[in-house]
């Protein structure tokens, strides 16, 4: 799937490290490492009815996701909340927005990968567009991919970083498929996610969700997981084999872009679909977005 320009867009303003720039003004160095070796944490988050959705969730990961690896120098939650809000306020942003909030490790003196080299502050880029949820109700078929999820042994799943090399390879076997998106195999060859979402499938009245050993425990799969503790909805996670997914009676992915998305088709194998409960979860976390957040003042 290929999202589209949204006009709207055009003339947006961006923050870059306490600069409020036109979309076309809004640049970091080249010697921003970033640039030189995707090394630095994001979120993306979504603004409802004039309220930031799991906000105080996002930024936490955010500033751990830092922490994690050896950021210095970053800046404080009330730092990034009043960019965030200022970012929002000068495109007067209050409903079907996404923000990709971006932390790099900074500029560096010279080109070269030692953070040493990193001796100006961190970058701080916040990106706000008008992007309603990007399924908007379509159905998606997904491709197993050649491409295996990096295992704890390599990387923690669990730092949300910028260097997207292995998702984005599993991306480009989706799109040479012709389909929307790529499950991704763990190094034992059970499902970890998808290049861009977690996944989940039904069973017999039974929600399962993959381990958070090689996925990322994502804020929307969190909230899927409480929505169905809370609401007696029997919830399993374990390894899950990709021909369990086949056999499944309902499978989804969960994102912050996408929200909640059914699957109807993986592998050119047909999903039965013949269950209520997304139905259910569906709603549970539509009042969920309607009522929770931070307000916005403006």
């Amino acid at each position: 799937m290929i999202q589209n320009f949204d006009s709207r867009n055009k003339d947006i303003i961006v923050w870059i490290n306490g600069k409020l720039l036109h979309r076309d003004n809004a640049k970091v160095s080249v010697f921003d490492s970033v640039v030189q070796g995707g090394d630095a944490v994001w979120e993306g988050i979504r603004v409802y009815n004039g309220k930031i959705f799991c906000f105080d969730k996002h930024l936490n990961r955010l500033l751990e996701s830092a922490k994690s690896i050896g950021f210095v120098d970053v800046p404080s939650i009330t730092n990034i909340k009043n960019a965030v809000f200022s970012t929002l306020k000068a495109n007067g942003m209050k409903n079907d927005t996404h923000i990709r909030l971006t932390l790099t490790r900074g500029k560096k003196i010279t080109s070269g990968m030692n953070p040493k080299l990193n001796q100006f502050g961190t970058t701080l880029i916040v990106l706000a567009e008008w992007k309603p949820a990007i399924y908007q109700g379509k159905e998606l078929s997904l491709v197993t991919s050649s491409i295996r999820r990096l295992s704890p042994l390599f990387l923690d799943s669990k730092i949300h970083h910028a260097n997207l090399l292995n998702n984005i390879l599993a991306k480009i076997d989706a799109n040479n498929a012709g389909v929307d998106d790529a499950i991704m195999l763990d190094i034992d060859g059970f499902v970890a996610e998808t290049n861009s979402t977690n996944i989940f499938m039904v069973k017999n009245d039974v929600v399962y969700t993959s381990l958070p050993k090689a996925c990322l425990p994502g804020i929307t799969r969190e909230l899927v997981i409480d929505i169905c503790k809370n609401n007696n909805i029997k919830l399993i996670e374990r390894d899950i084999s990709i021909s369990e997914f086949y056999n499944a009676d309902e499978v989804f992915t969960t994102g912050t872009m996408g929200e909640l998305a059914r699957v109807k088709m993986i592998d050119n194998r047909k999903i039965k679909n013949k269950g209520k409960i997304l139905k259910s979860i569906q709603s549970y976390f539509r009042n969920l977005t309607q009522k929770e957040g931070n307000i916005l003042s403006f």
